[in-house]
């Protein structure tokens, strides 16, 4: 019989969607409680989504014996404490993007779960669209060759009414812009493709809406395979787009252009002939696909936590992006490419905030 874990969902934004992506693990997960401090919100979706309980109290829900999991959908600024408690209070965590706003706090955690049996999953739900994934299979199947060059675009537009919500646009609480918030799943993309960056150049930009964050960044990417990128984020575009290009030796795969949901098929895998083509097609055709999104990451993470092994984003996946995020702030600043790893004794490593 599966063993189904009782959830608590905190947070009343983005729940939407991960009570969705319960909704289709119903025989993995159950979901006890929504908790927020927007009462409002929170029984709007108490409501659509049949929830037997909604409550206000964070420090009330981890002190229940009946909850295995409390999945934290709040805004950034509240992450590390939130998680911290809940890791503390014998709870397995599954926390919103972006994870925390520093490398300390992120080494922090690992620390934390280190002295426990608990797992702390990160979200970086778009890995799982078809499209991504037959990417990673014609990787394993070795079929790609040498890396040369990506090119990742995040051109969304945010006007001023999505800057009415409090925390949004200021550091304190948001702990950056669109780079940090937006396309961090972009750079997830990137490093689950070709693993870790060695060096960044970055510019940024406060362009679009009169906020303390950046709303606009191109980045130059040295990565540590050899290969080369480029990553461009605005949140002043009028047609939305997001795209993905990965240049190969032997084939070029170039993702749709709809926005959030990008990694999903269909994507185009061009071969360098008609023979390498053929395998491709090949690969492709045995290519079973599956839930995508949020319910194919929950379902994973439920395996995991039944077999004991690893949740499928870890701590150091969310290290990566973070990473990433640091070192191009640092170079923004300085006007100088920053190299990674980014350390203890990196002058952002406890924080990037101004």
């Amino acid at each position: 019989m599966t063993r189904r874990y009782n959830v608590a969902v905190i947070g009343a934004g983005i729940a939407e969607r991960h009570l969705t992506g319960f909704n289709w693990n119903k025989e993995r997960f159950d979901v006890r409680v929504l908790c927020s401090l927007d009462a409002d919100r929170g029984q709007v979706l108490v409501d659509a989504f049949g929830l037997p309980e909604f409550c206000e109290d964070f420090d009330q829900v981890i002190a229940r014996d009946d909850i295995d999991i409390v999945d934290i959908c709040t805004p950034p600024g509240t992450h590390f404490e939130l998680c911290e408690k809940a890791l503390r209070a014998g709870k397995h965590v599954i926390c919103e993007k972006p994870l925390f706003g520093s490398l300390k706090q992120v080494d922090d955690i690992a620390a934390i779960l280190d002295e426990t049996d608990r797992v702390l999953m990160p979200i970086f739900q778009y890995r799982y669209g078809a499209g991504l994934q037959k990417l990673k299979r014609l990787i394993e199947a070795g079929l790609t060759g040498t890396p040369f060059m990506t090119t990742i675009e995040t051109h969304w537009w945010r006007g001023p009414a999505y800057y009415e919500v409090p925390w949004r646009g200021k550091w304190a609480t948001e702990l950056g812009g669109g780079l940090l918030g937006h396309a961090i799943h972009a750079h997830d993309m990137l490093n689950y493709v070709h693993g870790p960056s060695a060096e960044i150049f970055a510019y940024g930009a406060t362009l679009v809406n009169p906020i303390e964050v950046e709303d606009t960044m191109a980045l130059a990417v040295r990565m540590a395979n050899g290969s080369l990128a480029t990553l461009s984020m605005t949140l002043g575009s009028h047609k939305e787009i997001s795209r993905l290009r990965f240049c190969f030796a032997d084939l070029t795969a170039e993702s749709i252009t709809e926005p959030y949901t990008m990694a999903r098929d269909p994507w185009v895998f061009t071969a360098r002939d008609e023979a390498h083509q053929n395998r491709i097609e090949e690969v492709l055709a045995a290519f079973e696909p599956t839930e995508d999104g949020y319910t194919r990451q929950f379902e994973l993470f439920h395996a995991a936590l039944v077999e004991g092994a690893e949740p499928p984003v870890t701590v150091a996946d969310a290290r990566r992006s973070i990473e990433l995020v640091t070192a191009a702030y640092h170079s923004q600043r300085t006007g100088l490419p920053a190299k990674l790893p980014v350390d203890p004794t990196h002058p952002l490593y406890c924080s990037w905030l101004p």
